[in-house]
């Protein structure tokens, strides 16, 4: 069945049956959850077939645990969001009453990336699930194995008028993108979400951006320096690096650099022994999810080089093309119109951009578009709340890296260049819900007083009223 047929039929359901009561919300949301969990490894398996080597360990806390997360907090608290909301009526329209009716918007388009295609597949997925929409799911051509397994699983467990995954290339994209869809949520790239704009534009189709950029970390003057790194390293090197929401660079105070080189090495060393010895597996480390974008990297520290900056490696292990294992590398003396230090990286590699004064620092953050996420460690509240109150990011971890991701009663999302739109828990229920505005007039009301013929009591009432 082509697309625009697959769609028509999601379409014609949704209209054809607009009220969805909560019982086959949870039924979907619940059936939602047997697949993660009984299919937990089977996913792991498959994303780590993509990647060359992801490990499984990281899947399992970073992709199952979170998308399980966000199914059973939908679970626990949809039949509360659904219920109608009472508003505050004017004096003057009283005793009539106001309301917001949560309403499904139809069907809502899912596009996943390859990074995290199971996370970011579910998380949209179980809010537009619990405001009682219909999908479309279309995973990303980087992660075939995952995509294939993922359709065959939603086909078990859903019917093609529920849920419709497809898989495919950049046109079948194009194509998805066009498709008049109720909402569409884009996770991925500034420069596709431009296009994925774009084309929703031409249906007026509203869309949710999930998008990237440059996420700094800062380490305040009164951090505790080692937790700091330690937090940084961690968030950084999950998945290599290949995170939207990974530490992007460090701002750190001038003359601490090789402090922070010696501290990362420690920690990697801990983290990741096999980086240091080759006879142990690399299990634990993941590989560069294909050729190009190992490349890509590559090209990115031969630019940062040839411009000045000096590269060091956190481990005694070496790239290996053929596997695309990337071992960390801190970048510092790196110029300000580097690639490194305009791109987003989206690898294990770590800028450090040293700084005078935290006025410093927030100015170079504030010089640059406006990232998906900020992290700030320091023990000092007043620098804290100052870095809060004179920047602004899509969000924000204190004293950690990445997991304020996890928190469903947070809205997720961007801001400017790093996104529009916000999901998550409550605020991905109303994202993907029409929260219709209802007035309920009363039997006696006085709208007779503001109709004509009008007279001296209207002019009387208009004094009243505009003054």
């Amino acid at each position: 069945m082509s697309l625009p047929l697959r769609f028509r039929q999601l379409h014609d359901h949704a209209r054809a049956e607009p009220v969805v009561s909560w019982e086959l919300r949870r039924d979907r949301l619940q059936r939602l959850r047997h697949l993660l969990i009984r299919h937990k490894h089977d996913i792991a398996t498959a994303i780590s077939h993509d990647f060359g080597n992801r490990s499984q360990h990281e899947t399992q806390f970073l992709e199952v645990f979170t998308s399980l997360q966000a199914v059973d907090h939908a679970l626990a608290h949809g039949h509360i969001w659904m219920q109608p909301q009472s508003r505050r009526t004017s004096i003057w329209y009283k005793p009539a009453r106001n309301t917001l009716l949560p309403q499904p918007l139809g069907v809502v388009g899912i596009i996943t990336p390859w990074n995290y295609p199971l996370l970011l597949t579910i998380g949209p997925l179980s809010g537009a699930l619990a405001a009682g929409n219909l999908t479309m799911i279309k995973l990303s051509e980087h992660t075939p194995t995952f995509g294939a397994l993922f359709d065959q699983l939603i086909r078990q467990s859903f019917s093609e008028n529920e849920i419709t995954v497809v898989n495919g290339d950049i046109a079948l994209a194009r194509e998805f993108c066009a498709l008049p869809f109720d909402h569409l949520v884009f996770t991925g790239s500034t420069a596709v979400g431009r296009e994925v704009m774009r084309a929703a534009g031409a249906n007026l189709t509203p869309v949710t951006l999930e998008l990237g950029g440059k996420s700094p970390a800062i380490i305040g003057p009164s951090a505790d320096f080692r937790h700091a790194v330690t937090r940084i390293i961690n968030g950084k090197l999950l998945n290599a690096g290949q995170t939207c929401i990974a530490p992007d660079y460090v701002l750190l105070p001038k003359g601490r650099e090789q402090d922070f080189i010696d501290c990362a090495r420690d920690v990697v060393a801990r983290f990741y022994p096999s980086l240091n010895d080759e006879r142990l597996p690399t299990d634990d480390y993941t590989s560069i999810v294909n050729q190009r974008h190992y490349e890509r990297l590559a090209s990115l520290c031969s630019d940062a080089q040839q411009r000045g900056a000096v590269l060091t490696p956190l481990s005694r292990r070496a790239p290996h093309a053929s596997t695309r294992l990337l071992p960390p590398l801190v970048v510092t003396q790196a110029s300000a119109e580097a690639r490194i230090m305009q791109e987003e990286i989206f690898g294990p590699l770590l800028p450090l951009v040293a700084y005078e004064k935290i006025g410093d620092a927030i100015a170079t953050i504030n010089a640059g578009p406006r990232p998906l996420a900020l992290y700030v460690f320091d023990k000092n509240p007043r620098i804290v709340e100052r870095v809060l109150q004179q920047t602004v990011s899509g969000g924000v971890a204190v004293n950690d890296t990445l997991l304020h991701i996890a928190q469903e009663d947070l809205p997720f999302g961007g801001v400017g260049a790093s996104g529009i739109g916000a999901y998550h828990g409550e605020e991905g229920f109303r994202r993907f819900s029409h929260m219709k505005p209802v007035f309920r007039q009363s039997r006696i009301n006085a709208m007779r007083l503001f109709s004509p013929p009008y007279g001296k009591a209207f002019a009387l009432l208009m004094k009243l009223l505009v003054r």
